[in-house]
């Protein structure tokens, strides 16, 4: 006991703070994944039974993870993958590649990948292939063993399954689903997706080469147990080096869950994405704002920091731009009053400045066109207004049409928190007429 009092004891506030401020972040940030994930174990064991069938048998499969965004998609797959891992003969002879749709977003970039992570490089070199298939089948031929007997398995994970669909021809689905058919190579390929009907995006001879497996994964939390997740991710572990601060860390952590407004903060937040990332986005900002001063969780805290992370980031960039690009703002907004959302160009928008300046010049500088055409490309690079399509190769600059980009309610609010922006501007934003 007198060993726990000295090992407390010499941990000032401020240590006790930074280390529990250490920890959490840790937790927030580098998402550790679950011994065993919860809620999901029939998923757990029907894949991780596939994946073993390719890497210990040598049986091709191709499977597809279906769920909405933050369901667990990517969790579960690594959680198999770690457990498969663990195995000796699958670790040194299993092949993972790793591919999203977002990024290998032609098949040409998508084979790049494959080859530089089999470490192929320098076995292609400059060979020249006639077909993605001759490529591809050229690559896992360089995997076979020395005896040419068998080949290494591969594991193909295609992250945002549905945009590989979109892909010309579908060649790369094809040919991977296609080697997943045929008993040359152990091929196991797993799509993440959260698109219901992405089977009705696959060409007939891709559908007809494709296991039809699929794992739905739906999130059945209600608002109580993700309360309790909130409560156990702020929790300090048993192990903290200082068992007071801990035990007045949890407890602050406790009442923080039972406020009323921290409940209300969290139910919008449930309401609109169950997802644990922007979950730990938002308890991140709430944790910043701890301090020696401050050394816990407020209610007050955690509001500020589902503002900021519902806050508008058009309207944040609005607070940004100089008082002659909010005026051209303005003007775009009382034209698209006038004409109830139809396309203007410059011309149009130079034309209701220019009447603006006419009423109010001496509160206003009067500005030389090639100012205001500046600020206008400006807000264009800004993509706070938009050219519309097929315009642009046609129509002189100031003849091409745009589109505003933001509605009235976010260009009033940005006024009212615009510093120190001119009194005659704020009442011709809120005047009806131009």
């Amino acid at each position: 006991m007198s060993k726990r009092k000295a090992k407390d004891s010499h941990l000032t506030a401020g240590e006790c703070l930074s280390q529990a401020q250490r920890l959490l972040r840790e937790r927030f940030c580098h998402q550790q994944l679950p011994i065993r994930p919860v809620g999901v174990e029939s998923q757990h064991k029907h894949l991780l039974e596939l994946l073993k069938r390719t890497a210990v048998h040598g049986e091709s499969n191709s499977v597809l993870i279906v769920g909405p965004r933050g369901a667990g998609k990517t969790m579960l797959l690594n959680c198999v993958l770690k457990e498969l891992m663990e195995v000796d003969e699958v670790e040194k002879n299993i092949l993972l590649v790793q591919l999203n749709g977002l990024l290998q977003t032609d098949d040409r970039i998508a084979l790049k990948e494959i080859t530089r992570q089999l470490n192929l490089e320098n076995v292609v070199g400059d060979k020249v292939f006639g077909s993605f298939a001759e490529n591809l089948a050229f690559l896992l031929e360089a995997l076979k063993k020395g005896d040419r007997s068998s080949s290494r398995p591969v594991l193909f994970t295609l992250d945002e399954f549905d945009l590989f669909a979109h892909h010309k021809n579908q060649t790369l689905l094809y040919n991977l689903l296609d080697i997943s058919q045929s008993a040359q190579t152990p091929v196991a390929v797993v799509g993440l997706t959260c698109r219901l009907d992405v089977l009705e995006l696959l060409e007939k001879r891709v559908k007809s080469r494709f296991s039809h497996r699929q794992i739905h994964l739906l999130s059945a939390m209600n608002f109580p147990g993700f309360l309790r997740s909130v409560e156990q991710q702020l929790r300090l572990p048993p192990d903290f080096p200082d068992s007071r601060f801990s035990e007045d860390w949890n407890a602050g952590t406790k009442a923080l869950c039972e406020d009323k407004s921290v409940e209300a903060v969290l139910r919008k937040h449930f309401n609109s994405s169950k997802d644990f990332r922007s979950l730990h986005m938002l308890l991140m900002l709430a944790l910043s704002r701890v301090t020696v001063y401050n050394p816990a969780i407020r209610p007050t805290d955690l509001l500020e920091a589902s503002r900021i992370c519902t806050s508008d980031a058009k309207a944040n960039v609005l607070h940004g731009l100089s008082v002659l690009e909010l005026c051209l703002i303005i003007a775009m907004k009382h034209l698209n009053d006038i004409y109830e959302g139809e396309p203007f160009n410059f011309q149009m928008v130079h034309n209701e400045f220019k009447k603006f300046l006419q009423r109010k010049s001496h509160s206003i500088h009067n500005f030389e066109k090639p100012v205001v055409v500046k600020a206008f490309e400006h807000l264009q690079e800004l993509e706070l207004i938009k050219p519309m399509d097929g315009t642009t190769a046609r129509s002189q600059k100031e003849y091409q049409l745009v589109k505003l980009m933001l509605d009235h309610t976010q260009i009033m609010e940005a006024l009212q928190k615009y510093p120190q922006c001119p009194t005659d501007v704020k009442q011709w934003a809120a005047s009806a007429f131009g």
